[in-house]
């Protein structure tokens, strides 16, 4: 099988990741991922890409297979993946168009598989810092590099979708201080943690979420067309951040399950 050592699961509008590809037939126990994952080259690292949505974004959050997702990655030997996300804004200070390079998660879902450790050995894995500090610090320093609008740290609310908050919903999570809000990020993070892969997000900013302040609501229309706006800008990133991945994994998520079995 062909091989990939980086992964990248895109996001609402961002399906040209890659050019020149190979895509791979691969089946998982969890069922098939949302597309077969296409296989390139950036930078002179072997890249797989699968958009979770599905290559017509067929797929609405709470249904997108994300086990399935998370063992294709791991079957074509990837051992870092990066997955940017369309979010809204909670707080004023968190504008549309910038980027947020997450440090924390708050699950707020309620109905999807969100582990792999279903039956014994019961499993625990620490989870204190969801998000891959080896890989956040590469995604900082290409975005200062770059210029880009960048949050170097930010907590992203997931919420089931696919509705919407409700204003009541967002001011509450507005006054928790959180600054993102998204229907994706669990539990794709949370997967990759058990699978022992390296993980992190870049959350573009596409709206303030009703709670952000005196806004009218937002609408899917709205998240598409900033998100697509602001697209090149992301791959621009991605594909900076992709070739200075350190060849060496010294971080704690490639020995996540050390002591996390009974």
């Amino acid at each position: 099988m062909t091989r990939a050592e980086i992964g990248v699961f895109g996001g609402s509008g961002f399906y040209g990741f890659l050019e020149d590809t190979e895509t791979v037939e691969i089946s998982t126990p969890y069922g098939a991922p949302s597309a077969p994952p296409v296989i390139g080259e950036v930078g002179g690292r072997r890249v797989a890409f699968i958009p979770r949505h599905g290559a017509d974004h067929r797929l609405p959050p709470h249904r997108i297979p994300y086990r399935a997702n998370l063992w294709a990655m791991r079957e074509l030997g990837v051992e870092r993946i990066f997955g940017p996300c369309a979010c809204g804004s909670l707080q004023p200070g968190v504008a549309p168009g910038d980027f947020v390079i997450c440090d924390q998660v708050v699950d707020r879902t309620r109905s999807r598989p969100h582990t792999f450790y279903d039956e014994a050995p019961v499993t625990h894995i620490s989870f204190a810092d969801p998000y891959c500090e080896a890989l956040r610090g590469v995604l900082i320093e290409q975005g200062r590099a770059l210029g880009v609008p960048i949050h170097e740290r930010g907590t992203v609310v997931v919420i089931e979708g696919p509705r919407f908050s409700t204003r009541a919903e967002s001011a509450w999570f507005a006054s928790a201080g959180w600054e993102v809000i998204n229907m994706t990020q669990y539990p794709e993070c949370v997967l990759a943690r058990e699978l022992e892969i390296c993980y992190a997000t870049i959350a573009l900013i596409t709206d303030y979420d009703v709670g952000a302040g005196d806004v009218p609501p937002v609408t899917n229309e709205e998240v598409i067309r900033v998100f697509e706006r602001n697209n090149a800008r992301l791959r621009e990133l991605l594909f900076a951040a992709i070739p200075a991945v350190p060849e060496r994994r010294d971080c704690a998520c490639a020995t996540a399950l050390e002591g996390a079995t009974f």
